[in-house]
């Protein structure tokens, strides 16, 4: 019996990212491929690139060069490019890093295993060639549904059924029009596309010209999949896409995803809902209601605010300002006190003056927020931004994104101590291998982004666990909470 082709799927970037890979590596597995951990141990190292930002580009063509230096020295035989930075530039990324083996791009993802299997046996699969996905799909949202467009991570209408002996553990997440999804780790926690692409035209992002214009699953394929997720022990799903708040405008509701919260939280296992990916400008009432009020859904909210200064929004082609988003996060804190928020920032924008700046710090100074991202600007390839005048000198950059980080770290450090003597719910993530201590999240902390909570003077738990604690320390954005069962944290008493 030949021995089964290995492939090791390696992922950078975000959450959405890490859909698509487990896609990915539900299709291959259902194809006979063995999926590996290690990329030495593997005959195709897959390694899912960001687009996003330079580092991330540095970081995505980093992972490339270093599956490639395994070329013979272990099993590895070929590397292979996919995920954002591939559909974005394709040949052009073939070209300039011929380590890579093959680039391919998101219509590459339903004949995957074919992809991969010419290549190693060989052949050669011509390199994507970027187009600007907006343009593949109508214009008006509501005629987009139909539409034969790839779209990963999606339920979409497959050439054949999904076999019936899929290998233990894959399944079609969503019913026959899902992809099939295998899970990569193990954790209590896992990510559900919502939606993919987006319709705003931010003028520093390149983001919609390759993932496209926004289109909404269906409510019934995120129930199938969480339904899925759950039976495979996942306690916390983290609602994902480009955009959240324009959830269902293409399936003729926007008040859709308020319907959905409520159907999600009635999946027997599921514990916690977040919803991530929130619009300032497309917050709504009762999207604020639904957030703070339905049960097993997070009061947690990730506002893409970018900056406060109204003459830099404008140039970014968003809206809002320090007064009108204070208000959004009183109205959000009025309903829940202890709602997590946090925010991502572009300091040194083309134009930006130092009241600009003093303005951004005036409402970082008011905001209380639980995390803050900040980036210094950079030109993206093919954004309205990259050809505006003004720019500012990359020392000036470098300063203002030191300054304004520094910052960042004081402030959400102060909102940490803030929740001291606090009760918090905590899921168990992981287990220190030294200490014995549980280390995972509360409420008002989401995965990889924000801080994390150490469970301290409890012995019996396990990932997946959630536990009732008080918050007795922090250290800058993590918490130190004790549990309230005391030292002995047995199954029975703080299991799910």
């Amino acid at each position: 019996m030949p021995e089964p082709r290995t492939v090791a799927l390696v992922t950078l970037g975000c959450a959405r990212n890490e859909v698509d890979s487990e896609e990915l590596a539900g299709r291959l597995a259902a194809d006979g491929w063995q999926l590996v951990d290690d990329a030495a141990d593997a005959d195709v190292a897959v390694v899912n690139t960001c687009g996003f930002v330079d580092a991330a580009k540095k970081d995505s063509v980093d992972a490339l060069l270093e599956a490639n230096d395994l070329k013979g020295h272990g099993r590895t035989q070929a590397v292979v490019a996919v995920g954002c930075m591939a559909e974005r530039y394709g040949k052009e990324l073939s070209e300039a890093l011929p380590e890579a083996d093959a680039v391919l791009g998101f219509d590459d993802y339903t004949d995957i295993s074919d992809r991969l299997q010419t290549i190693l046996s060989g052949g050669v699969h011509a390199s994507h060639t970027p187009r600007d996905r907006r343009k593949l799909l109508p214009i008006s949202p509501a005629e987009r549904q139909g539409a034969s467009v790839a779209l990963p991570g999606h339920a979409q209408e497959a050439p054949a059924p999904a076999p019936a002996d899929l290998p233990e553990g894959v399944a079609p997440a969503s019913g026959p029009r899902a992809p099939l999804r295998r899970r990569l780790d193990d954790s209590p926690v896992a990510s559900v596309k919502l939606a993919s692409g987006c319709d705003r035209r931010c003028s520093f992002c390149a983001i919609p010209s390759f993932r496209g214009s926004f289109i909404s699953r269906r409510p019934s394929d995120v129930l199938g999949e969480t339904r899925w997720l759950a039976d495979q022990g996942v306690s916390e799903v983290m609602l994902v896409s480009e955009n959240n708040t324009s959830y269902g405008k293409d399936l003729g509701d926007i008040r859709l995803l308020e319907t959905l919260l409520p159907e999600l939280a009635a999946v027997p296992g599921i514990e916690r809902i977040r919803v991530s990916y929130l619009q300032p400008a497309e917050m709504r009432p009762g999207l604020i209601d639904a957030l703070t009020s339905t049960d097993k859904v997070m009061p947690y909210f990730d506002l893409s605010f970018q900056h406060s200064a109204p003459g830099v929004l404008r140039a970014m082609r968003r809206f809002g300002s320090t007064e009108s988003f204070l208000e959004l996060l009183g109205t959000i804190r009025g309903k829940a006190p202890e709602a997590g928020v946090r925010s991502n920032f572009i300091v040194g924008f083309p134009g930006e003056t130092e009241a600009d700046l003093e303005e951004l710090e005036r409402f970082l100074s008011s905001a209380r927020l639980d995390a803050i991202g900040v980036f210094g600007y950079s030109d993206e390839d093919g954004t309205e931004a990259a050809g505006y005048g003004d720019k500012l000198d990359e020392d000036i950059v470098a300063q203002r994104l030191a300054r304004v980080s520094r910052l960042a770290e004081e402030l959400t450090a102060q909102r940490a101590l803030e929740r001291l003597g606090s009760t918090v719910r905590v899921l168990v993530e992981s287990i220190d291998e030294e200490t014995g201590e549980a280390v995972g999240r509360a409420d008002h902390q989401a995965p990889e982004t924000d801080g994390s909570t150490t469970l301290t003077s409890c012995e019996g738990l396990k990932p997946g666990m959630m536990v009732t604690a008080k918050v007795i320390d922090t250290e800058g954005v993590d918490l130190i909470a004790e549990p309230l069962t005391g030292g002995d944290c047995s199954v029975e008493e703080v299991g799910r």
